[in-house]
């Protein structure tokens, strides 16, 4: 069952949004994301820009255009970041609102060989720091 658009964290920009994540830029039909909690340095969302879709539901075009975004944002963080891996995970038990994690991935670094947590809560940036890997990744779209 599709969450309500008035109950979506997307869709409404409900207040946890900005306490999550910072919008970096809209894609083709997408936005991109930085998430707040970098125990993956570099980790983003890429949000659908349409409410309530299974990733099965998106017609030829529509799903390629979802690719291409999320293909272009991995690449940014590769450039950017230089993670060993790139984890990508789309999920969405409780908010139906398509959206890739892309989690880069370090071997020395935190979970390495694991499966990623969701907000581990552990490594926050200044509000100088966020702003400065924003701009890298917008550079490297």
């Amino acid at each position: 069952m599709s969450t309500p658009i008035t109950e979506c964290l997307y869709c409404s920009h409900l207040p946890i949004l900005d306490e999550l994540m910072i919008k970096i830029t809209n894609l083709q039909v997408s936005e991109l994301y930085l998430f707040k909690e970098q125990s993956h340095p570099g980790r983003c969302n890429v949000v659908y820009n349409k409410h309530g879709v299974e990733f099965f539901e998106l017609n030829d075009e529509e799903r390629n255009a979802f690719m291409q975004d999320v293909a272009q944002a991995a690449k940014a963080i590769q450039e950017v970041f230089h993670p060993e891996k790139i984890n990508y995970g789309a999920f969405s038990d409780k908010l139906s609102h398509l959206h890739f994690h892309l989690v880069p991935k370090y071997v020395d670094g935190y979970n390495f060989g694991g499966v990623i947590e969701m907000n581990p809560q552990k490594v926050y940036r200044t509000n100088e720091e966020y702003q400065h890997i924003i701009k890298a990744l917008k550079a490297a779209l």
